[in-house]
């Protein structure tokens, strides 16, 4: 009978770095009286690899983290930060305008800024007599 050295964390570390894993950074959502602001944390996220898209009232942001090269030292490594892609997906209010929709990434914070419309305002119609 063998003796084997039993190490969790060492498993562990194994699956994490084998399997990448999808995520979803985290997200402060802000109305301001002129435009909403999304911003997400995406900090080691390439700003090349950051997608925006807007459709049918739904916001969506998507990306990629990729692995960093990673060495052991004296035989210890631990990661804890996830890699994979990530997507998040919101819905906008009517009165969102999706044509004036910009973004920028900035020290791992993304910055989308979503300007508000033009009120609509109501509209009286006069009743004539016939």
């Amino acid at each position: 009978m063998s003796l084997v050295r039993f190490e969790p964390w060492s498993l562990v570390d194994r699956i994490n770095r084998d399997n990448e894993r999808s995520w979803a950074p985290a997200v402060d959502i802000l109305e301001e009286k002129d435009r909403f602001v999304v911003r997400a944390d995406l900090p080691g996220v390439d700003p090349a690899d950051i997608e925006v898209n807007m459709e049918r009232g739904i916001l969506s942001v998507s990306g990629e983290r990729r692995n960093e090269e990673r060495s052991e030292i004296a035989g210890v490594a631990r990661y804890e930060r996830v890699v994979g892609r990530f997507l998040r997906r919101f819905a906008l209010p009517d009165t969102a305008d999706a044509e004036a929709i910009s973004a920028k990434c900035a020290n791992g914070i993304l910055e989308i800024s979503i300007p508000k419309q033009a009120a609509v305002q109501p509209r009286r119609i006069s009743v004539e007599a016939a």
